[in-house]
């Protein structure tokens, strides 16, 4: 009898840290999805600002951007890190989901630089204008 209350007691603490594994998989997977989210969000209220003339609230806007970034890839080096220590991430649509839009954040704050960017050439050279 007791060799069983033994093996139950071993399966419960076997599901309960899978439980674990799989709720701390969820959390990253969703910090990604959220910060990405944010950053790309902020990195387009950039080029909106810069497309009108206000090129230091474009700047602020990047600024806060990748603030969200970084706590995405925060996130996302404490997965590499537990894969690196043995603990293998079950790959599910979602975590796959969470990667393609830390990218596309990535690539879209980028794009927004450049544009920000760009758009101060513009009005700096007086090829554009502010509204009065």
């Amino acid at each position: 009898m007791a060799e069983l209350n033994d093996t139950a007691d071993t399966l419960k603490k076997a599901a309960e840290t899978q439980q674990s594994r799989e709720e701390a998989t969820l959390m990253a997977a969703m910090g990604l999805i959220a910060n990405g989210g944010n950053a790309k969000s902020l990195a387009f209220e950039a080029i909106r600002l810069a497309k009108v003339g206000k090129i230091k609230e474009a700047r602020e806007k990047l600024a806060e951007a990748d603030k969200s970034l970084l706590e995405a890839h925060n996130s996302q080096t404490d997965m590499l890190t537990k894969e690196a220590q043995g603990q293998h991430t079950h790959v599910t649509l979602l975590v796959v989901h969470s990667q393609d839009h830390l990218m596309n954040a990535i690539t879209f704050r980028d794009l927004a630089g450049e544009m920000v960017d760009l758009y101060e050439k513009l009005y700096a050279n007086g090829a554009l204008k502010t509204e009065a």
